[in-house]
């Protein structure tokens, strides 16, 4: 990795140090406020970027040599009391600029763990192990844009199990404010906190685990804060041809209807793309690949109103879109989103979005293989966070340096 660096930079290994040390004093600063804080941040920054194949306390520190202290810095990770949403807050000020942002990407990943005593860990499913394995489970939330990544949050889910047992808690320093929160809780709450940022803002995509989430979608719409994301095919919504009115009073005693009614029960998602059929799809383009090819696929937008917020949350109506794709060699649609932008929204800016999230998957790539994501082996809930907010320094350094321009071969 650093070889790679340096081949960049005509003054090679010499500036990239200068660069690392600068970075982490403009990122470590809002975050750390006592001068062994933002050593050991620096230390513990340049540990994650040496090359090795783990990034655990106690490697990283032989890495790194004399000076670093494993005492001090396992104090400084587990313990001490600097705040990593600062860090997280003053990378993504910085890093997010550059990339020219499109997306906010909602996903979640698995730390297998041994044992029972990692902050979190149970035995659970993990899309990261494709079963149920003894792991964590971080929900994150990340900029994606033309010209690389940046995580915007880590939350570090807890079941209910974990909330309600007060000794675990203990032993993991939860703190007491610490209450159980679902996956899509606090991906809502990482996109909020983001939101107010100096940050560029942009549509929140995710898959079906936090799309079919009502009140996640809800939860975004009320906060002014743009979505696209996936939804189950069994998803009620209402045709644009609905008609919503209030009911006249039926007696002269009791309250009159309030409540718009539709003239016509919901559908399924998949059985309204199916009753449209394959003529209201078009080809589009939701992909280019590095090479400067082009990826279509076959997608219908509709206008609909979701049915479940309207029938079991008694909210008023809202028209939304529904984004479909079916391919033309499949006998069905394979996939379907929701989302709340404008709706003077282009087809074929919905059909990118929709399928921008792959992107993620090469950010957790580089955040495990090469920066050390689920390399923590603390027990400390404070201690995760910390490190993940580090990574995240890792991780936007090294954004940064590839979008350096190219030092001129000489002639």
């Amino acid at each position: 990795m650093r070889a790679a660096m340096a081949a960049a930079d005509v003054k090679g290994p010499v500036a990239i140090k200068e660069r690392l040390e600068a970075f982490a004093a403009e990122v470590l600063a809002p975050a750390m406020n006592r001068p062994v804080q933002a050593r050991n941040g620096g230390l513990y920054l340049r540990g994650l970027l040496e090359q090795g194949a783990r990034k655990s306390l106690e490697p990283l520190v032989a890495r790194l040599g004399g000076g670093a202290d494993y005492q001090s810095l396992q104090q400084f990770l587990a313990d001490s009391t600097w705040d990593p949403d600062l860090l997280l807050r003053a990378v993504a000020e910085r890093v997010a600029p550059r990339i020219g942002v499109a997306a906010w990407v909602v996903d979640d990943t698995g730390f297998p763990k041994d044992g029972v005593r990692s902050p979190g860990v149970k035995r659970q499913y993990s899309g990261t192990l494709g079963k149920i394995g003894n792991c964590q489970i971080g929900v994150s939330l990340h900029a994606a844009g033309r010209k690389g990544t940046v995580p915007l949050g880590w939350a570090l889910y807890l079941p209910e199990e974990w909330c309600a047992d007060r000794q675990r808690r203990r032993r993991a320093k939860i703190p007491e404010e610490i209450v159980f929160q679902t996956k899509p809780q606090l991906a809502a709450d990482l996109a909020t906190t983001a939101a107010d940022w100096e940050a560029p803002r942009a549509p929140i995509l995710a898959d079906a685990a936090y799309g079919d989430n009502t009140a996640f979608r809800t939860g975004l719409h009320e906060a002014a804060l743009e979505y696209l994301v996936a939804v189950s095919p069994e998803t009620g919504v209402f045709a644009a041809e609905t008609v919503f009115s209030v009911p006249p009073q039926s007696g002269r005693r009791g309250r009159p209807p309030s409540r718009p009614r539709p003239d016509r029960r919901p559908e399924s998602v998949r059985a309204l793309a199916e009753r449209l059929g394959r003529p209201a799809f078009r080809t589009l383009t939701c992909r280019r690949t590095p090479g400067g090819g082009q990826v279509r696929g076959r997608f219908a937008c509709l206008r609909v109103v979701a049915a479940h917020p309207v029938e079991r949350d008694h909210q008023p109506p809202r028209v939304e879109w529904l984004i479909v794709e079916w391919p033309a060699h499949e006998e069905a649609p394979i996939d379907y989103w929701l989302s709340n932008l404008p709706e003077g929204a282009a087809p074929g800016r919905l059909a990118r979005l929709a399928r921008l999230r792959w992107t993620i998957e090469l950010d957790y790539r580089q955040l495990k293989g090469e920066l050390g994501l689920d390399h923590y082996e603390g027990r400390s809930w404070l201690g995760w966070r910390h490190h993940t907010a580090l990574v995240t320094a890792a991780h936007g350094f090294l954004t940064l340096e590839r979008l350096r321009p190219k030092a001129r071969r000489p002639a």
